[in-house]
């Protein structure tokens, strides 16, 4: 493929940039501030989608950018990639989650009981002209977290309906880090479910959607969803004690399947799983689905791996879209070449006078 540079070289390039920051006017501590505060949600898709997590970082890139979500995913991952590694947190277990909503759809009664927490599900979706007062502090998702609410999948395990769950991996650089190292195929489970974890939310969702309306095997009962803080757990590296160093917003998502060959051959349900940084309830769902589809064997492309984990890649398939934008003029000129050849070489087709009555 053949480039031409853009006419004016880098003034002009200056230039427009320039022009777009006008555009989008001043970049200030306060406006970064405001929309840290105002649009937690959205800045806790782009932080999942940029793998790093730091709300004011990611306030930044949504401010630089104008809203623009790829180019903002594509500047955390950018930045990230120039912070060292510093160690490997602990695994998370159920029981250490500051649960403030956990709902499921499979059961009326839960242990622990459903959670709605915060959200909008129940609302009526208006809009509010009037200014919108902020409660009281105290009332915070934080302040009416739980602890001890048990994985809804844990019940089905105790009578048997589910494997096992797999031992969790020891931390430390023998589990496939999809940041450092390129994706493989078939994919180990873990790269597969930080592919998911990091994966485009409107990719995911499309993909999962089309296996919701038939073209697919899953119809999924989504077992449970769960919105949380977690501690990022380390351990000392001289005294080896687990310490916390802070705390991240942290979601995840089962869904339940067609029964399969499940422990001692005897049928058992097929258990669908995603989690990422921050609040995302629909891509997890959808990501939760797509993760036990791509288990199954029929061949349609939200059933396969690398159809999946390929397309809802943000920063490449972004990246690759916005591509064909640049100066594609000698290529095209080959075409039009190509065509006219073509054309000097067809003999013309003779058609018949039309009939008049």
């Amino acid at each position: 493929m053949a480039y031409v540079a853009a006419r004016g070289g880098e003034e002009a390039i200056q230039q427009a940039e320039a022009l777009y920051r006008r555009l989008l006017g001043p970049l200030d501590a306060g406006l970064v501030r405001r929309l840290e505060q105002a649009l937690p949600y959205l800045l806790d898709r782009l932080m999942g989608e940029g793998s790093l997590y730091a709300p004011e970082l990611a306030a930044l890139a949504l401010a630089q950018t104008g809203g623009d979500l790829y180019e903002a995913v594509l500047l955390l991952r950018a930045y990230r990639t120039t912070l060292p590694r510093l160690g490997y947190a602990e695994p998370l277990e159920p029981e250490a989650l500051l649960t403030v909503r956990r709902i499921s759809a499979a059961f009326k009664d839960i242990p622990g009981g459903q959670v709605l927490g915060p959200t909008l599900d129940y609302s009526h979706r208006l809009l509010h002209f009037e200014p919108q007062e902020a409660p009281p502090a105290r009332t915070g998702a934080e302040a009416q977290a739980s602890l001890h609410l048990p994985f809804v999948a844990d019940w089905h395990r105790q009578n048997g309906l589910l494997a096992p769950r797999p031992p969790d991996p020891t931390p430390g650089p023998e589990i496939p880090d999809l940041t450092r190292e390129p994706l493989l195929f078939p994919a180990p489970r873990a790269q597969r479910l930080q592919a998911l974890s990091r994966a485009d939310t409107g990719g995911v969702l499309a993909l999962g959607y089309a296996n919701m309306r038939g073209y697919g095997a899953i119809h999924p009962t989504v077992n449970e969803v769960r919105l949380a803080y977690a501690e990022v757990r380390l351990r000392h590296p001289v005294t080896g004690a687990v310490f916390s160093a802070g705390r991240v917003r942290y979601s995840q998502a089962e869904v339940l399947t067609k029964f399969r060959p499940g422990p001692g051959g005897k049928p058992a349900l097929e258990l669908g799983f995603a989690a990422t940084l921050g609040w995302n309830e629909v891509k997890l769902i959808a990501a939760a689905m797509l993760d036990a589809a791509m288990d199954q064997g029929e061949p349609h492309p939200a059933h396969t791996e690398e159809f999946v984990l390929s397309h809802t890649e943000p920063v490449e398939a972004g990246g690759f879209c916005i591509h064909y934008k640049l100066p594609h003029y000698v290529t095209f000129g080959s075409d039009l070449d190509a065509l006219r050849k073509a054309r000097a070489r067809t003999t013309p087709v003779e058609t018949a006078p039309e009939e008049v009555e």
